[in-house]
């Protein structure tokens, strides 16, 4: 098995292990608290960790929602037991381990496990990397809503915080419903090879998803400084890649607030997969007729 294989494999395993490792530090920092705020804490501990254990156990993108969901929230409670802990011992080993396991469930090599779950056997799906504009900080205050706020209307309403935790239960409604899909959103971005060509299926760039057929692409490949490439990357960090047609192709485009923006016609098109290397190597074995791109 390679390493590509091996790692959400792994990443399964360190995450199954995790309240083995990280449970002695949860228990001393729950100790002392009010029976009925321990009893809560502790029965959302196990139901996060099986959830996301049994979401790992199943390739699929709403899977890779969950794992990515919880994962983080791990980090967060096993800080708070290593600075209830005074930062040494079963705390700091807790919060390497839940650091571990996050790191793992969000390696490039899982994502792509993840999504390739429900595609057909003839069709290999590549992950597009989150937008640049929501990792300044809307990313982390919906994912802060989505699964702090269900967490903190049980502990308030345990603690007896009966105003409070009505607030929290509403906040966490409304933060599923709206936040908690436009996340699972971030799931559903790939760009995809299937037997007619290559098609990118990115609801925040296109209206509808976009089959380029092989004979119209005429090559793939890192995309040049100055390019004027029709811009679907959605600011996002690392290489983006130019997709050039032999012909361009009609385009209807998202605006935001909109469903539906303005149609264009380009010619050449830049997307940000998380592995490009993959993308293009995928390209010189499917597309015969279509090679990397000469920018010389």
């Amino acid at each position: 098995m390679d390493r590509h294989r091996l790692i959400p494999w792994v990443a399964r395993v360190v995450w199954a292990l995790l309240p083995f490792v990280a449970g002695p530090a949860f228990a001393a920092a729950l100790d002392g608290r009010a029976a009925a705020v321990r009893t809560a804490a502790s029965i959302l501990l196990w139901a996060l960790w099986a959830a996301t254990l049994c979401a790992s156990l199943v390739f699929h993108p709403l899977s890779l929602t969950v794992v990515r969901l919880v994962a983080p929230a791990a980090v967060v409670a096993a800080a708070w037991a290593a600075v209830a802990d005074g930062l040494r011992g079963a705390g700091l080993v807790a919060l390497a381990w839940s650091v571990l396991a996050t790191a793992l469930l969000f390696l490039p090599e899982t994502g792509l496990a993840f999504v390739n779950g429900p595609a057909y056997p003839n069709e290999r799906r590549f992950p597009l990397r989150v937008p640049g504009p929501l990792l300044l900080g809307p990313l982390y205050l919906s994912w802060a809503l989505t699964v702090g706020a269900p967490i903190a209307a049980v502990l308030l309403l345990a603690a007896e915080q009966w105003v409070a935790g009505a607030a929290a239960v509403v906040v966490a409604g409304a933060a599923g419903w709206f936040l908690g899909r436009a996340l699972h959103g971030l799931s559903r971005r790939w760009v995809v090879f299937v037997p007619a060509g290559l098609v990118l299926h990115d609801p925040m760039s296109l209206y509808d998803p976009v089959l380029f057929p092989k004979l119209q692409v005429a090559g793939v490949d890192v995309a040049p400084a100055g390019t004027d490439a029709l811009d679907l990357t959605q600011g996002s960090p690392g290489i983006a890649l130019e997709l050039a047609l032999r012909e361009p192709a009609n385009l209807v485009l998202t605006k935001p607030g909109e469903r539906v923006g303005p149609t264009v016609d380009a010619d050449r098109v830049l997307f940000t997969p998380t592995r490009p290397g993959q993308v293009v190597a995928e390209v010189r074995e499917r597309m015969r007729g279509a090679p990397t791109l000469d920018h010389d």
